[in-house]
């Protein structure tokens, strides 16, 4: 990790990078004067965001940052977290990289939302050749939300910083959108829903969930692999901590259920199709050995199948907020002083009126308050399963 020897007088921008490569972005980053804090493995997850809030907050006691120019960057399988992160928390970041990557992976946790990125701007950046399996997955994303910018090139590092340096984040941007289905992850910017009630619906609000398959795996363990190896199969980089399964660091995954595995992108391929729980063998390749082993394949467990989501929206002309959610009994935000005061209208319906700046909640049906800090925590239920 590369860090500051001295504490600046100006807040630094940030860049926090995922994955592998750390070394030439944290030289670059210092030579602009940028904070830089790496963590070398981050799949998609939660676990992966808690890393990376740990991260940040640790750069912010090391050094003044500059929450307005805060970046990520996710390098080879990393690059999937990217995506993952930015929908997570996007508070967190004025811009972000995925160089390479399979957005896949973080479409099957069943979390990504496209709503909650709308507003950071996203450089994936593939391999040519990879260029047309990229733009499909673009498409995809897009079509929720996410701002996605596809490039056919290898990396240039300062271009890219160039690029990322290139944008800000807005604390307080006028409209934003927020969807979730867990309470840990429920702040969007100003906004925060802080009690679910999935028995409210409102059809002017769809989910921007991004759709993902069955979410097929096979039933040797958990495993990790590079999406960039070039084959054959699919090269096993890591195993799940004290792994019992018969698989090793090193193997190639060189054919399931009969089926020819040319490379990783051809394995994520295979596995998006498959909709059926059922027994097969799998082949591998171990040095000079073909072991075969006896496998399935099982479906996943979704999660946060119920979502919660506000579309949100300060309106200068008239000092008014209006808000539109779903699933939705609670909510709080943090309002500017250059907002207040101001009208609060949830749902077409007056809720009274936010006097100051600082923070307010308004239940569904009541009028804004002010907060009580001490009951913070109080009002945020978990939706039920």
């Amino acid at each position: 990790m590369f860090a500051a020897t001295a504490v600046a007088a100006e807040p630094a921008p940030l860049l926090v990078f995922l994955g592998s490569g750390q070394e030439a972005f944290g030289a670059a980053a210092a030579a602009r004067g940028w904070e830089f804090a790496a963590i070398a493995e981050a799949r998609p997850g939660d676990a992966a965001v808690q890393q990376i809030e740990d991260a940040v907050a640790q750069a912010a006691s090391r050094r003044l940052i500059d929450s307005t120019r805060t970046y990520l960057v996710g390098r080879g399988a990393a690059g999937a977290t990217v995506f993952y992160a930015v929908s997570r928390r996007p508070d967190l970041w004025a811009a972000a990289l995925a160089a390479g990557g399979n957005p896949d992976l973080a479409i099957q946790t069943n979390r990504l939302f496209g709503a909650n990125a709308e507003a950071i701007p996203i450089l994936w950046a593939v391999l040519a050749g990879d260029e047309a399996q990229a733009e499909a997955g673009r498409a995809k994303l897009t079509a929720k939300g996410f701002d996605i910018e596809l490039t056919a090139r290898q990396v240039n590092i300062p271009g890219v910083l160039d690029w990322l340096a290139g944008h800000r984040r807005d604390p307080y941007p006028a409209k934003l959108d927020c969807e979730t289905g867990s309470p840990a992850f429920a702040r969007c910017y100003w906004l925060q829903i802080a009690k679910f009630d999935p028995a409210v619906r409102n059809d002017v609000l769809p989910s921007s969930r991004v759709a993902p398959g069955a979410g097929a795996y096979l039933t040797l363990g958990g495993f990790g692999y590079n999406l960039d190896d070039p084959g054959p199969g699919v090269l096993l980089n890591s195993l799940a901590p004290n792994y019992p399964g018969p698989l090793k660091l090193g193997d190639r995954i060189v054919s399931v259920g009969g089926t020819q595995i040319k490379d990783a992108h051809n394995f994520v391929a295979f596995m998006a199709g498959q909709t059926k729980e059922r027994a097969l063998g799998v082949v591998v390749l171990r040095g000079k050995e073909r072991l075969r082993m006896e496998s399935g394949i099982a479906l996943a467990k979704r999660e946060e199948n119920a979502t919660a989501r506000v579309r949100a929206e300060f309106q200068m002309d008239g000092h008014q907020l209006l808000l539109i959610t779903r699933g939705v009994a609670v909510v709080r935000f943090d309002l500017p002083s250059y907002w207040t005061p101001c009208a609060v209208n949830w749902n077409g319906s007056e809720a009274g009126s936010a006097a100051s700046e600082g923070c307010w909640t308004v239940t569904r049906g009541g009028m804004a308050e002010k907060c009580n800090q001490e009951k913070v925590h109080d009002s945020i239920t978990l939706p039920p399963k």
